[in-house]
């Protein structure tokens, strides 16, 4: 899956466009590498995101094309 999309379906970021946008001014990174919204994502991965002076690790644990408000929590777990 997309990395813009995982980070919109698991609601870390609640847009897709803002997705883009945080990939493209290298503020997301995928296993300690700064990623393209367009990176392949996979279960076991590591995210990295800085939401300005605050930065957020999560591990990727499933992958769904869709998923409700009280399961997203479930795709991701935060280290």
């Amino acid at each position: 899956m997309r990395l813009d999309k995982f980070l919109k379906v698991s609601r870390l970021i609640k847009r897709r466009t803002v997705a883009n946008e945080a990939c493209d001014g290298g503020r997301v990174m995928v296993n300690g590498k700064t990623a393209k919204a367009s990176t392949k994502v996979k279960v076991g991965d590591v995210l990295e995101i800085q939401f300005g002076n605050k930065t957020v690790k999560a591990e990727i644990l499933k992958i769904a094309d869709t998923t409700k408000k009280e399961e997203a929590k479930d795709m991701f777990r935060y280290l």
